[in-house]
């Protein structure tokens, strides 16, 4: 892999997760995934086939890198899926379910996401916070540091939908990159102040009901990452009172309802200029900017960079 530092050189998330090393040479790779879009997140996703003999525990792992290159990287180490390279199966799921036999094999699922220094600081821009994460994700944090971080139900949800989507093109970036964000705030929660569980500050937010709503409003955002909604509209989408809808969202997401939405659509337009070569006059619109200064101003804002920069890489 030309980016990516290999998932199999230490700190080795595998070789702690099995608490012993395992040669690159000794696993059978099923199936490799991997993207870098400059400014981004740089991802892999490599599934082996798990040996019998192995015990290898679910595992995650983050990795802060103060310096030059600064960077912030999570890795994980999931097993308990079947992989089968028959396109109708998923993931050898659904053949299992239809009492079949269709040769699909216990796999070893390795992840790895680098973000980058510019994809981050843009979080914390403006903020007076000095907590630990405020301090990471600004890159302020004095020392570099390797960190395994648990497993929750929450980040395992989210690395078996990397694992088991079936979005295509410019709909699979959008949701690659949703997840990834989720995936980083719920990593950044280790190093807070663990909170007593089920407990928040928007009492209303105990309620089950109330936080799924929230949860298809955000998902209600990103299908709609070309045809902005004002608050008004994205409530009576999932009947939810406006005030309520803002403030369990920041809670839930970390982020307000805006800043959510406005770097969905510029990871989005990121990935639309520099992978798929389309003209910022092509994107502008594709995401339902009047103008397109408005368009590069919001860009540069959120990526540091002009639109036009990605188009000369």
């Amino acid at each position: 892999m030309p980016y990516f530092c290999t998932v199999l050189q230490p700190p080795d998330i595998l070789s702690i997760a099995r608490k012993q090393p395992i040669l690159q040479e000794s696993l059978e790779l099923l199936h490799s995934k991997e993207q870098h879009i400059p400014g981004g997140v740089a991802y892999s996703i490599q599934r082996y086939n798990l040996m019998p003999q192995w015990t290898v525990e679910d595992t995650g792992m983050m990795v802060y890198q103060q310096g030059p290159e600064s960077y912030l990287e999570l890795r994980f180490c999931l097993t308990g899926n079947a992989y089968c390279d028959d396109p109708r199966c998923s993931g050898g799921q659904a053949c299992r379910k239809a009492g079949s036999t269709c040769g699909a094999r216990p796999s070893l699922d390795l992840f790895h996401f680098r973000f980058s220094a510019t994809y981050v600081t843009p979080f914390v821009k403006g903020k007076q916070s000095t907590s630990r994460t405020d301090e990471v994700l600004a890159f302020r944090y004095p020392s570099s540091f390797t960190k395994i971080v648990p497993l929750c139900g929450r980040s395992r949800l989210i690395l078996e939908s990397l694992l088991s989507h079936h979005y295509e093109g410019s709909l699979e970036n959008i949701f690659v990159n949703s997840q990834v964000q989720a995936l980083l705030l719920y990593s950044l929660e280790c190093l807070l102040e663990e909170k007593e569980e089920g407990v928040f500050a928007c009492k209303f937010l105990s309620n089950e009901a109330d936080r799924e709503k929230i949860a298809k409003a955000r998902e209600i955002l990103l299908e709609h990452i070309g045809q902005p909604l004002t608050i008004k509209e994205l409530s009576r989408k999932v009947a939810m009172n406006e005030c309520y809808l803002k403030k369990g969202f920041k809670e839930l997401f970390g982020t307000t309802i805006f800043d959510f939405y406005q770097g969905q659509r510029m990871e989005h337009a990121r990935y639309l200029l520099y992978e798929k070569g389309l003209s910022v006059t092509e994107v502008s619109l594709l995401l339902g900017y009047s103008s397109i200064s408005h368009f590069s101003t919001a860009f540069k804002k959120h990526t540091g960079l002009k639109p036009c920069d990605l188009l000369l890489r």
